[in-house]
């Protein structure tokens, strides 16, 4: 008996359809399965920034959060940037404190990890990240875009961790300092804080989960690569600081791994220099690093870039006493050339000890230093040698005066006619 027409069912149809799909799309915004993992499973891993008395100064700090997504244990590393030589250093550093490495990891999109998202669960890994990965042999998951509740777990531990942790962070001299006092700290709450589905501690539940993890084994070699060109002064650039390298290398290409705190430079398939990493927070010029052995060469065809030579600004107090003593002589930038090449092949703090004798001496110069240097090496037990009470001769001589007619010769006539 129905009167209307078909467009009218055709219209309430479509109505009909597109608000069950408005339905389904808002519950499944709203609702989640809770996630259960066994022992060793899985890790869950994010970033987040965070603030910090360093040095006296109020500094932001990037947070590397790690938690084990079945004991719930967390690890906390600061750093000053989010770039990979950080985020390799920060799992060696987590490994390390959970006691081993879970089966899966568990990562957003992060711009460390995946080069570009495809769809569906595509990623182009990053093909160093995916070096550590297959170093510490656990498998690599990641979240769908603006997904993160697929790792709540470690989201919550951000937003924990800003109440438990950061209001109540002490100041620190330095950045090492403050990072031991993490992982103190952390262990401190896994004993304080318990297991939301299991009646006990964290620290009783990781105590369970050690032994489901797979063993450390070697630390991953965490450095990011690049090659540069040394400058005729013997620096090269990185993050707007210069660092120095032999006078041998200028202008010549190196290769220089960067770590989390240091650089190592490479040539010739070795390291020739290694420095700390300085990272500039501001805009300024940047630093000069200097290491005023690397000059040495140089400074033995040039000695009088010793008086205002930037790099021999650093030179140990030794050093600096001697020199303002000798440059106050004639040939003096010559003289202490000399002493500073000595570096070059005896052991730096003997040549130190020399220097230090010579000025106690009170007469202090590079022959002082020399013979000073000399004995200070020849700390070597003196050879022994086995001889008799009394030397005596495998053949003893005759007395026979009649040998010496024998030398005369033909000078016998000469001598009868004189």
């Amino acid at each position: 008996g129905y009167q209307g027409s078909y467009d009218r069912v055709a219209a309430f149809g479509r109505r009909w359809k597109v608000g069950q799909m408005e339905r389904v799309k808002s519950a499944s915004k709203s609702t989640y399965i809770p996630l259960s993992f066994a022992p060793g499973e899985a890790f869950q891993f994010d970033w987040s920034e965070d603030w910090a008395v360093i040095s006296g100064e109020r500094t932001k700090l990037q947070i590397a959060h790690f938690k084990l997504s079945h004991s719930r244990a967390f690890f906390l590393r600061a750093y000053l940037l989010q770039t990979h030589e950080m985020l390799f250093d920060a799992h060696g550093h987590a490994f390390d404190a959970f006691g081993g490495i879970p089966r899966r990891g568990i990562y957003d999109n992060m711009k460390t990890a995946v080069d570009k998202v495809k769809s569906g669960k595509q990623r182009e890994v990053n093909a160093r990240f995916m070096a550590m990965a297959s170093h510490y042999l656990f498998d690599l998951e990641f979240c769908n875009p603006a997904s993160g509740w697929e790792k709540g777990q470690v989201e919550k531990n951000v937003r924990d961790s800003r109440n438990r942790i950061w209001q109540k962070v002490p100041a620190f001299a330095t950045l090492d300092e403050l990072n031991r006092w993490l992982a103190v700290e952390c262990k401190r709450l896994w004993k304080q804080a318990r297991h939301p589905e299991l009646d006990t501690a964290v620290w009783d539940v990781w105590q369970n989960e050690r032994s489901h993890l797979m063993p450390l084994g070697k630390i991953f070699d965490g450095f990011v690569e690049q090659s540069k060109r040394v400058s005729p002064t013997c620096l090269v650039t990185l993050d707007r600081n210069r660092y120095s390298v032999p006078s041998s290398f200028a202008n010549r290409p190196v290769s220089l791994r960067i770590y989390a705190d240091r650089l190592v430079f490479i040539a010739e398939g070795r390291p020739i220099a290694e420095h700390r990493r300085v990272i500039n927070r501001d805009h300024g010029p940047g630093q000069t690093i200097y290491d005023w052995r690397h000059y040495l060469a140089v400074l033995q065809r040039k000695p009088g870039a010793l008086r205002n030579g930037a790099p021999f600004s650093e030179l140990p107090t030794a050093f600096k006493e001697i020199q303002s003593i000798l440059l106050r002589r004639a040939g003096g930038d010559r003289e202490m050339v000399e002493i500073l090449a000595l570096v070059m092949f005896h052991d730096e703090q003997a040549v130190l000890a020399a220097v230090e004798g010579a000025l106690t001496s009170g007469a202090p110069s590079k022959q002082v230093v020399l013979n000073i240097l000399s004995r200070l090496l020849d700390t070597g037990p003196a050879p022994k040698i086995t001889a008799p009470q009394a030397l005596q001769l495998t053949k003893e001589p005759t007395a026979d005066v009649g040998r010496y007619d024998a030398l005369r010769g033909k000078d016998d006539d000469h001598v009868d006619a004189a």
